[in-house]
């Protein structure tokens, strides 16, 4: 509980609208998009609207040792922004003005709480486009995906958040604020703290102000599907698809499961009888994408696809992506719960990290629909279960124990853009030496040696 004086100073610093102590609102933050974790309720909810008052209230949680849990949209899937001990959940949501666009520096600079989608239709004017592009880009704000450095549909060719912020301003732990970066293309001055801070899921402190790098918007786009009687073959193609030296802007896949969901859900026109279909988009300078394509194509069909489509206009165009983006809801309609891992390996492993998830979806007796950016190795098995079925949950633990531990063997990773969160501490280990994991526990003591940032999340407890 806060005290009655520590709540005082939280309304006279934000006034009696920005600080939320009812029940029924602080319910409303005590989970995110993970889901399956459980409630978790904090003690109040602030709302600052300027970095001011964001220093105000990290002074205060500073000074009666308040655990501060920095939120976003909350579009996480690993548990990240859960006020596990109660304390205090700071959203950004008002935080949303986007600063300035500069054509002449190709930059935008942003507030934390702006939706990432906003920020592209305010770059379109100019030919502009900000690429990192996750699943949620219509609802993910640009500070939460800077602190999970957030990926997206786009991260093979484009690549992901952390190529893209080029300058920061913080609010420290202990109320200070930083400034670190800029607009300049090179800067080596000191430690890479803008590096550092991204990906940081707010265990180090609050991001107040984002400065990124934009890009050109591409002239042309070719856009296709192919379909596969099996996941092999899926796989092969997505190595294939590289041996012919094209990257294609965007490589994604989804299983059966995952095609009969999106079908049930909105009628996209997918292939009910495929074992996977791959997504695909080219993109840039119109001679190089006609260039470019064939070859696409060439590799899709040597690899066993039975079909390829091509969209012939920009309504087909929507509805293949749509298909994609509305997988998670989709998905979300089969059981009363699902549960979405982040297995990420190297691009050339696919096709067995497709095989793995198959046996041990079977293994367990579950039903797990897996998409992802195939091109980049990141996938994402979906665990549809019954959080209430005791027994068939601990069939799902097992599960995830296991998908993880061949993603690692595999030479994978544990996320490439959920984060670690809640959900993965207990993995840390299997991928990081001791001495990796004190390293960066030595940072969040140093930066927040009361532990109040965002506490227990990416590097667990820190004493």
């Amino acid at each position: 509980m806060l005290s009655v004086e520590a709540l005082r100073q939280l309304r006279a610093a934000l006034g009696e609208d920005k600080v939320l102590t009812d029940i029924e609102d602080l319910v409303c933050y005590s989970f995110d998009a993970a889901g399956g974790l459980g409630e978790h309720v904090p003690g109040v909810v602030v709302m600052p609207s300027t970095a001011g008052e964001v220093q105000a209230v990290v002074r205060i949680a500073d000074k009666y040792s308040i655990p501060v849990y920095p939120r976003g949209s909350a579009t996480n899937l690993s548990g990240g922004a859960l006020p596990e001990r109660g304390g205090m959940v700071v959203s950004l949501l008002r935080m949303n003005r986007i600063l300035e666009v500069d054509t002449d520096n190709l930059t935008a600079t942003v507030e934390p709480g702006v939706i990432i989608q906003d920020l592209n239709d305010a770059c379109a004017p100019y030919g502009l486009m900000y690429p990192p592009d996750p699943g949620t880009v219509a609802q993910a704000t640009m500070g939460g995906s800077v602190a999970e450095c957030s990926g997206g549909l786009r991260g093979l060719k484009y690549g992901v958040t952390k190529h893209y912020v080029l300058g920061l301003s913080v609010v420290l732990p202990n109320g200070e604020v930083a400034r670190f970066g800029g607009k300049t293309v090179k800067n080596v001055s000191g430690y890479d703290m803008v590096q550092l801070f991204t990906g940081s899921e707010g265990t180090l402190g609050i991001i107040t102000e984002i400065t990124v790098k934009l890009l050109p918007l591409p002239e042309f786009r070719q856009t296709m599907m192919a379909a596969f009687l099996n996941l092999d073959s899926a796989g092969r193609a997505v190595a294939r698809i590289i041996e012919h030296r094209v990257i294609p802007a965007t490589l994604e896949i989804l299983d059966n499961t995952t095609i009969r969901a999106v079908e049930e859900y909105n009628r996209c026109g997918l292939p009910l009888d495929a074992a996977a279909i791959l997504l695909i988009e080219v993109d840039g300078v119109k001679e190089a994408v006609e260039r470019e394509a064939p070859k696409v194509m060439t590799a899709l069909l040597d690899s066993g696809a039975s079909f390829v489509r091509l969209a012939e206009t920009e309504r087909e165009r929507e509805q293949l992506w749509t298909a994609r983006r509305t997988a998670l809801p989709a998905l979300s309609r089969v059981r009363p719960n699902m549960l979405v891992e982040d297995a990420t390996v190297p691009r050339s492993r696919v096709p067995e990290m497709l095989r793995e998830i198959g046996k041990i979806a079977e293994k367990y007796g579950i039903s797990i629909g897996t998409m992802g950016h195939a091109g980049d190795g990141n996938l994402h098995p979906t665990i549809l279960t019954d959080i209430s079925d005791e027994q068939e949950m601990a069939r799902v633990r097992q599960a995830i124990d296991e998908i993880y531990a061949a993603a690692l063997r595999l030479g994978g990773t544990l996320s490439g853009e959920h984060g670690i969160g809640r959900t993965k501490q207990k993995y840390m280990e299997m991928e990081f030496s001791e001495a990796a994991l004190e390293t960066m526990r030595a940072v969040k003591r140093a930066l927040d040696p009361k532990g109040l940032m965002n506490p227990g999340k990416l590097v667990g407890e820190v004493k």
